[in-house]
């Protein structure tokens, strides 16, 4: 398996996270479940055939996706090809992050994965061309990076109250609030709850639950035997059945199935 990563430079790396190139990855499931992780990602496909989206309880397809698809935020969890027999080159954006490079408010975008050219620049097309050309994972990371760099020049400017609040629940969440990001920025919560689902696609709230389920999920990947008392309470639950019920909403399992099917990649479940 061929899998290698690049973070760009500055001002780009502001937004994105870094860019993921694989190859030949032959895992022996064909499906994966992918847990709400917080991220918004671009990805582009190297190969000439669709992928399809499966329906979580049948897994049937219901959704096919070529070339180039832009995947929201996400506030379930979702079911995907394992990543067999594909060449992918991948756009992590980071949290919060991912709005100078897209038309319309991200959380019209929430839950979807939508054609590429149909939320960004019809270039992004053009971009896929050119990594089609490239030589080696070198020459495709310069040339994603430059394209975008290009692109969107302009708009590379960060909101610094949405990025202080995604920063804040980051940071520690288990013990912030979203009145207490309210008052430092100043704004209303109604205005505050306004602009970040435009910007990051969810309400601060309902980002904040995704963001403690998470570190709630790498407390499990730490341990053999986790205590559920302890990971609900550092994940900043008010108790253990708060836990189970967000657990089980954002990946359709309790910690302790989990905890017995996870991968060794974070978020990715194989259930086909």
């Amino acid at each position: 398996m061929t899998l290698e990563t690049h973070t760009p430079g500055y001002p780009l790396n502001q937004f994105v996270e870094n860019f993921v190139y694989y190859k030949d990855y032959n895992p022996a499931h064909t499906v994966d479940r992918f847990l709400p992780d917080g991220n918004i990602n671009l990805v582009i496909d190297l190969t000439d055939y669709p992928k399809f989206i499966y329906d979580n309880d049948t897994l049937k397809e219901i959704q096919s996706c070529r070339n180039v698809w832009f995947s929201g935020i996400r506030n379930r969890f979702i079911t995907i090809p394992s990543g067999r027999d594909s060449e992918m080159f991948i756009v992590n954006f980071h949290k919060g992050m991912a709005y100078p490079f897209v038309e319309m408010p991200l959380h019209e975008l929430t839950d979807f994965v939508v054609d590429g050219e149909l939320v960004m620049s019809g270039e992004i097309l053009n971009i896929r061309h050119q990594l089609l050309e490239a030589t080696t994972p070198k020459d495709m990371f310069a040339c994603v990076e430059k394209r975008l760099s290009t692109l969107y020049r302009r708009r590379l400017s960060i909101n610094p109250f949405v990025g202080y609040a995604v920063a804040e629940i980051l940071k520690t969440p288990q013990f912030v609030t979203i009145g207490e990001i309210s008052r430092k920025v100043g704004y209303s919560q109604k205005h505050l709850i306004q602009m970040f689902k435009s910007h990051v696609g969810l309400t601060p709230k309902a980002f904040l639950k995704v963001i403690r389920f998470q570190k709630a999920v790498i407390e499990i990947e730490r341990h053999e035997a986790p205590d559920w008392s302890t990971v609900a309470n550092d994940s900043g639950y008010y108790d253990q059945a708060h836990f189970i019920n967000d657990f089980k909403h954002f990946s359709g399992f309790t910690p302790h199935q989990y905890l017995s099917m996870r991968s060794e990649y974070l978020n990715y479940v194989a259930v086909g």
